[in-house]
């Protein structure tokens, strides 16, 4: 599928940045002009059935990846993967061929417990409010709400179907310089799994005081984390 290209800069260097599930583009809208300003040309897809991007009838990690690798130019200097967004990107790297990956609180192992959370906060999506995600996200900007907003209302709840809790879809090994960015709170990456990734060529760090959207959470720390990978 081909899918919806956004784009900001005209940098020298590229860099692409991939949504996870329930999401589209608009998450990364004040992390593209900081990259911008450092001299990126920064694409950002809606995965299928997210944002611009049509629906379709069947979603797996595979296809996704398929999609980034039909749809992104190959050789991109920098490439971002948040949450969902990870395991598709890990799928796609040996298509793309990224320079530099960075995994951003990637969501590459659920147990049974967590999957069916995200089942049920997927349905609940359609009927989001403004101040439900407040409560839920307190340190987000008043943009970043409105952007989860859209993203919610257009994105397909079949897209998770996929979702099951015996899938591991933790890379083998590191296929190209990749840093793995964990949240404060270690939920998704856990210090066992950081070492395990470590052990497969991975560096982890974590991003202090922030919850599963760092970029949303804490900008700044965010950029920060990613010193010497930009």
């Amino acid at each position: 599928m081909k899918l919806a290209l956004h784009e900001a800069g005209d940098g020298d260097r590229s860099a692409l940045l991939v949504h996870g599930v329930m999401s589209s583009a608009d998450t990364w809208r004040r992390v593209a002009p900081l990259l911008t300003a450092r001299g990126y040309r920064v694409i950002m897809p809606d995965l299928r059935g997210h944002g611009d991007s049509p629906h379709a009838d069947e979603y797996t990690p595979e296809l996704l990846a398929a999609d980034l690798v039909e749809s992104v130019p190959a050789g991109v200097d920098l490439a971002v993967a948040h949450s969902f967004g990870a395991p598709v990107l890990a799928l796609a790297v040996p298509g793309l061929r990224p320079a530099r990956v960075v995994y951003s609180d990637p969501a590459w192992r659920l147990g049974a417990r967590s999957v069916d959370e995200v089942r049920e906060f997927a349905q609940a999506t359609k009927s989001a409010t403004a101040e439900s995600i407040r409560q839920l996200c307190p340190r987000w900007l008043p943009e970043d709400i409105e952007a989860e907003l859209a993203g919610y209302a257009r994105w397909d709840v079949r897209a998770i179907e996929w979702l099951q809790s015996d899938r591991d879809l933790i890379p083998a090994r590191a296929e190209v310089p990749s840093l793995v960015q964990g949240a404060g709170d270690h939920h998704l990456v856990p210090d066992e799994l950081a070492e395990r990734l470590r052990e497969r060529g991975f560096e982890v760090v974590y991003v202090p005081d922030t919850g599963h959207c760092i970029h949303r959470d804490d900008v700044d720390g965010f950029l920060k984390s990613l010193e010497g990978w930009l």
